[in-house]
């Protein structure tokens, strides 16, 4: 029993936050393929490779960084954590974080809707409001609700994502040796790889709810630096299939789909897009949880109590209105326009704030303080 309890405390101090992590960042971050597309395909294998394994470290440092600085300042939230941060300048962040948030949502709505269309020949409503609704259920329990799933939902992710990479290699993966070996970096790939891991490592000020079980610096770095890896493998694997079809197909709307048809493969067919519909729904429940625990902050912090009622009318209006704006606007336009201006959005608020004026609060502050 003794045991039990050590790997599950272990877990929940080091592994939970960067499954939280990858959950954030997925769904806006490569479920689908069109995300990597956009940013690495362009650069060519190797290039993509680099820029990608550049990203991946971005997040490792940032989230080291932030879940320490988190920790020192007790900040559960991210409204805690921007106002000790840039001080009366938090509300940009959270300005900039609704606007991020509607158009992730916005997005992994659409690919939702895609998704019910090529599994089903579902109309594309259907397949965005069955996640929109999924979405409400799960985050109008709370933190803990949302921890439960992605304990379990990463280990389908992990295990589906490898199990891509293997029937690629055994289907096409002369195409992708090849190619990736006569490849040199492209033009662009620092760029991408730093812009792709801005948009996305709001995703480490997001998660503070799931730290609640660290007590220690060494937990929060530990964590930190393990999130980026666990966040970054799945994406690596996508991106090496992808490799024996580029450039082309850097103009699908859904990479995974073309990849698949191209795999001959059925059956897995249904059940990869059937986990990239579970990553798409962690993604909307840790961005909606987010901001539904800052609003429990704030009632908290004024005495009161935020009614189950007014959670559920909260991600409801949300979700909704983020699917409404899916309906509008394709899922290539949305990716294209939006995210690159959020990652540079996101560097100058937070990435470069935090590792300057927040590593050095960390640095200078007192060590019988900062290691408790």
């Amino acid at each position: 029993m003794s045991g039990a309890v050590a790997s599950d405390g272990f877990f929940r101090r080091l592994v939970l936050p960067g499954f939280a992590f990858k959950a954030v960042v997925i769904g806006g971050g490569y479920a689908t393929g069109r995300e990597i597309a956009e940013f690495f395909v362009g650069s060519g294998p190797m290039g993509g490779l680099l820029g990608l394994l550049l990203a991946m470290a971005i997040w490792s440092i940032v989230c080291a960084v932030t879940f320490e600085f988190a920790r020192q300042v007790q900040a559960t939230d991210y409204r805690g954590f921007f106002a000790e941060l840039l001080g009366p300048g938090w509300i940009a962040f959270e300005i900039a974080y609704v606007l991020f948030m509607i158009l992730v949502i916005a997005v992994i709505a659409a690919a939702a809707g895609e998704i019910g269309s090529a599994l089903f020949a579902w109309p594309t409503w259907i397949g965005t409001a069955l996640l929109l609704g999924l979405i409400i259920a799960v985050v109008s329990r709370g933190t803990a609700a949302a921890e439960r799933l992605f304990r379990y939902s990463s280990v389908l992710i992990y295990a589906v994502y490898a199990l891509f990479l293997i029937l690629a290699l055994a289907a096409f993966g002369d195409q992708i040796g090849g190619k990736l070996t006569a490849s040199t970096p492209g033009a662009g790939w620092v760029a991408g790889g730093v812009t792709y891991a801005s948009y996305n490592v709001i995703g480490a000020a997001l998660i503070l709810p799931f730290l609640r079980h660290q007590s220690s610096r060494r937990d929060a770095l530990y964590s930190g630096l393990l999130a980026g890896p666990l966040a970054m493998l799945p994406a690596l694997g996508f991106f090496l299939s992808m490799i024996a079809f580029t450039p082309e197909i850097g103009e699908a709307a859904l990479p995974s789909d073309f990849l698949l048809t191209r795999i001959g493969v059925p059956w897995f067919g249904f059940v990869f897009q059937a986990m990239i519909f579970v990553a798409l729904l962690e993604t909307g429940i840790g961005m909606v949880n987010a901001l539904e625990e800052r609003a429990v902050a704030a009632v908290r912090s004024r005495g009161g109590t935020l009614p189950a009622t007014a959670r559920i009318a909260l991600s409801a209006a949300i979700v909704i209105g983020s699917g409404v704006l899916a309906s509008k606007l394709g899922l290539i336009d949305l990716i294209a326009s939006g995210y690159g201006v959020f990652g540079w959005i996101m560097l100058f608020l937070f990435v470069v704030p935090l590792l300057t004026l927040g590593t050095y609060r960390i640095i200078t502050r007192p060590l019988e303080i900062a290691s408790t």
